[in-house]
């Protein structure tokens, strides 16, 4: 049984993204730009990559949370920092520029647990993101079979639904979950999520 996460107080940040509360929004610019600026200089990038990194987090966070439904489990600041610190290495590695020799956990001196639940919660998010992509994947009968057994009808009556026997729902149900488990599986290394 998992134990239910508890959503954090900064959340407040994420709702505002999505409520377009500009007066929230220019808080979090004011407060948390300059650091990911700060890291983003002293790793071979300008104020403008860190003007666009910035701004493209804020966007991955709001998509998150606008459809994801993404809740924050850990302080809203080393969450933002972690997701601009990935975007900054791959731009990095993209433009093939020298690699980041100022770690940004060591450079705000945050620590280390908030960092990890940051992680975590950023972890979550994009294997959720791989399951979603994955599963539109598969075909129309597996997406079909699966999303009807995760709902709360009896197997018995999702046979009855597809017009199929109870064994056979079963089975294919099977099928299915392991074609589905094994592309994700497949993918994860291809995510960074290894």
């Amino acid at each position: 049984m998992s134990v239910p996460k508890t959503i954090h107080e900064d959340q407040h940040y994420l709702q505002a993204l999505v409520d377009n509360d500009t007066l929230v929004i220019g808080e979090i610019y004011r407060r948390f730009s300059p650091r990911v600026r700060q890291f983003i200089e002293q790793n071979n990038g300008s104020a403008d990559d860190a003007a666009d990194i910035f701004q493209e987090a804020l966007v991955d966070i709001y998509n998150q949370v606008r459809f994801k439904d993404l809740v924050l489990t850990c302080p809203f600041e080393p969450f933002l920092l972690l997701i601009c610190k990935r975007k900054w290495l791959n731009e990095l590695k993209k433009k093939g520029r020298k690699g980041v020799t100022i770690d940004i956990d060591e450079q705000f001196n945050i620590g280390e647990d908030t960092f990890r639940q940051a992680e975590l919660s950023w972890t979550e998010g994009e294997k959720a993101k791989l399951f979603r992509t994955m599963f539109l994947k598969l075909g129309e009968r597996c997406q079909q079979i699966i999303s009807l057994s995760l709902s709360d009808k009896s197997q018995e009556e999702v046979a009855a639904l597809l017009g199929v026997t109870y064994g056979y729902l079963r089975k294919k149900k099977s099928e299915c979950m392991a074609t589905l488990i094994a592309s994700v599986n497949d993918n994860l290394s291809k995510w960074g999520l290894k």
